[in-house]
């Protein structure tokens, strides 16, 4: 059998055809992968859609963050009593640790001065 076209077909890399494929390519790589030199610092702030509030006083933010670490170590205690031993003990460092937490921020809640 005879094969009319060559294998792989000639083709011109000089023809309109090729040089507008080239370009649009370059085009596409500039606009995803711009050269270090273009990047652009985000002038976007984020959002902060957590943030303590500067009008609340130490005592209650202390009180707080102690509520907030006493919940996550029983969160932790409950869940490392569902795992498997060398997965709970690593659960039970992590609770410790937040038990820890929460103990430094008990005294220093005790030592506030509450204002009038």
């Amino acid at each position: 059998m005879f094969k009319v076209t060559p294998n792989p077909p000639d083709t011109n890399p000089a023809s309109p055809d090729s040089k507008k494929l080239h370009d649009a390519a370059e085009r596409a790589l500039d606009y995803y992968l711009p050269p270090a030199n273009h990047i652009k610092a985000s002038t976007n702030q984020p959002e902060r859609m957590f943030i303590a509030n500067p009008a609340n006083d130490s005592e209650s933010l202390l009180a707080n963050a102690s509520e907030s670490l006493g919940s996550a170590s029983t969160m932790l205690n409950d869940f490392a009593a569902l795992l498997e031993n060398s997965q709970r003990k690593t659960l039970l460092g992590i609770a410790q640790v937040v038990m820890l937490g929460e103990i430094a921020v008990n005294q220093a809640l005790d030592k506030v001065e509450v204002k009038a």
